[in-house]
């Protein structure tokens, strides 16, 4: 049987961009051909796609590693090489994408919403692009830019109609066996439902979710019995269906289990308390004031059928007010975007460090102990304004620039 994961790591990987050729047109009666090198290909990205055919994060939990294909080389006759081929990465809907520290990055709530976890290299161009007036025969081209590689954390949250709410053993999982086609364990003894299982209503009306939440108990809402892990599925539903035990052996009076319960909504998420809710007595057949199979609006018992047809009527009801009343679900939201163009900030040790993936790329790509391209490279930085910035943020003559991987000494134009 599928195992259900709700929380995994992902390790993602971009392709690499190829690298640009220096080539030179080789011809017969052609004593001075010009320079011919194609570019290389850019590197595949890597994309989280929210998936309605998945339903777990099973997938990443022994193999968490996923890599996009590189570009390949640019060669000789202007010929460019090909891009890699981008990856895209099946999800549940509802997966939520958290850096290392714990930040939200996106929200994939919707089937098709797309992220982009890893960004391909850019490939090198080569020599043939730095033809000019001045460079009549550049002896230099771009290596590829590296893929970026990033761990993300990955948390799913799951997207129902309905969501039910209850004590261990208080009918919960009878209940979604009785009214759809989900088949969760089954037993008399508490903690039977160890995960979350989904099923789908069908009625004359329209269709609708409903998630079976395992049990909670006292002090779910500050972690204990798991509850945080429990009670993050109850987020996202549109109504909730609050199952209290009439039976003899339910160890609490079912206004006590009524109390206790919406507390620990309450205490975990306040707005949870203001959801269209049901409040239902389940296992009426063990109540000690069962008389046959008919039963009051506030009670039912999933084992004998009484009173399940009068709850989904309900519920779909509730399902439909909500429907209406909510707004269309919002796309994803992308937090902390990467800044446009270039930024010098003051390192803890005095180095002023040079931010912006232009003038990273510009010094990354290209190979600073070939005097051309050392040319270039200083021409290309000055056009993004990293003078100017080094200037406006107080750097002196001597001082240490970082950008990216490399380390200058900074000389100011004279």
């Amino acid at each position: 049987m599928a195992v259900f994961v709700d929380e995994a790591q992902i390790h993602v990987r971009a392709g690499d961009g190829g690298a640009g050729a220096v080539s030179f047109r080789r011809e017969a009666h052609v004593p001075r051909g010009g320079p011919d090198g194609g570019d290389g290909g850019s590197g595949g990205d890597v994309w989280l796609v929210a998936d309605h055919n998945v339903s777990s994060l099973l997938a990443f939990r022994d193999h968490p590693h996923r890599a996009a294909t590189s570009g390949t080389h640019g060669t000789g006759k202007g010929r460019h090489g090909a891009r890699g081929v981008d990856l895209e990465v099946p999800v549940p809907a509802g997966t939520i994408v958290r850096d290392r520290d714990g930040t939200v990055l996106a929200d994939l709530t919707n089937p098709g919403d797309r992220w982009l976890a890893a960004r391909g290299g850019q490939g090198g161009r080569g020599n043939a692009r730095f033809l000019n007036n001045f460079r009549r025969a550049p002896s230099f081209a771009e290596q590829g830019e590296v893929g970026e590689e990033h761990y993300y954390g990955l948390e799913l949250k799951l997207i129902a109609d309905v969501a039910l709410v209850g004590f261990p053993n208080a009918g919960k999982s009878t209940f979604i066996s009785r009214v759809t086609a989900a088949r969760p364990k089954i037993a008399d003894y508490p903690f039977t439902t160890l995960e979350p299982h989904l099923g789908v209503v069908r009625i004359r009306d329209g269709d609708f979710v409903i998630a079976d939440i395992p049990g909670l108990i006292e002090g779910a809402s500050e972690g204990r019995g798991l509850g945080h892990q429990f009670l993050r599925h109850v987020e996202r539903a549109r109504v909730l269906l609050v199952l209290i035990d009439l039976g003899l052996d339910a160890g609490r009076a079912p206004e006590d289990q009524e109390r206790v319960l919406l507390e620990e909504l309450g205490r975990y998420q306040p707005e949870l308390l203001e959801r269209p809710r049901l409040i239902i007595g389940s296992r009426a057949d063990l109540a000690e004031d069962w008389t046959g199979d008919v039963v009051g609006p506030d009670r039912m018992s999933a084992v004998t059928g009484a009173g399940l047809d009068v709850v989904v009527n309900r519920l779909a009801q509730l399902v439909a007010e909500a429907r209406q009343g909510l707004p269309s679900t919002p796309g994803i939201v992308i937090h902390r975007p990467e800044p446009e163009g270039v930024l010098v900030e003051r390192d803890t040790d005095g180095a002023f460090i040079v931010r912006g993936r232009p003038a990273r790329r510009a010094v990354a790509v290209n190979d600073l102990t070939n005097a051309e391209a050392l040319a270039y490279v200083q021409h290309r930085l000055r056009r993004l304004g990293v003078d100017r910035a080094l200037v406006r943020a107080g750097a002196h003559e001597g001082d240490v620039v970082r950008v990216g991987d490399f380390t200058f000494t900074y000389e100011p134009d004279r």
